[in-house]
């Protein structure tokens, strides 16, 4: 089944003013080109000293690979890019909270901050279901900055996203169960 259409133009902020609404900006166009692959439209862009770094996003279905979240993809290329796996001086923008795997790959890469707009309180693991910057043990802890930026719009992508997909599926006509056949 082909990818629903997807409503939403890319943004094309000011490079004048480096601002999270600007980095959250190219994230959201990175989860619009997930949503014409048919992937969960999630976008990541990391940034270091005003530039990006990395930009990605979502790849599972298309990778067939549960790991390919666009966070795991983008501090994965960020760390090549600075050539180090310490990225204690980045900040990385996400269109949604993230999940477990990617908020302890977070941590686990040192970010100085990471800045999401959709809160997720059922799979969010940077405050939301819980939070796993805040593990007492933990020797490295990521500024966040939940919410605000671009929140409403990345929302209402994702809503848009998930109606199309159950819109689709319903107009699927019901497949006849061969076992059910009269034989011949």
């Amino acid at each position: 089944m082909p990818a629903p259409d997807c409503p939403f133009p890319k943004k094309f902020p000011s490079q004048l003013i480096r601002d999270d609404e600007f980095f959250m900006s190219l994230a959201f166009n990175q989860a619009i080109d997930a949503w014409r692959r048919d992937e969960v439209p999630i976008g990541c862009v990391i940034e270091r000293d005003g530039e990006v770094i990395a930009a990605a996003h979502n790849t599972v279905e298309q990778a067939k690979d549960p790991t390919a979240h666009a966070e795991m993809l983008a501090v994965t290329q960020a760390a090549a890019a600075i050539g180090d796996w310490r990225l204690s001086e980045c900040t990385l923008y996400v269109t949604k909270e993230p999940c477990p795997m990617c908020s302890g790959a977070m941590v686990m890469a040192r970010l100085k901050r990471v800045c999401y707009a959709v809160p997720d309180p059922k799979m969010g693991c940077l405050g939301g279901a819980t939070n796993l910057n805040e593990l007492p043990r933990s020797n490295h802890r990521c500024e966040l900055s939940p919410g605000g930026a671009l929140e409403a719009e990345c929302r209402t992508m994702l809503q848009a996203f998930f109606q199309a997909k159950r819109q689709a599926a319903d107009q699927i006509p019901p497949q006849k169960n061969l076992d059910s056949m009269p034989e011949i």
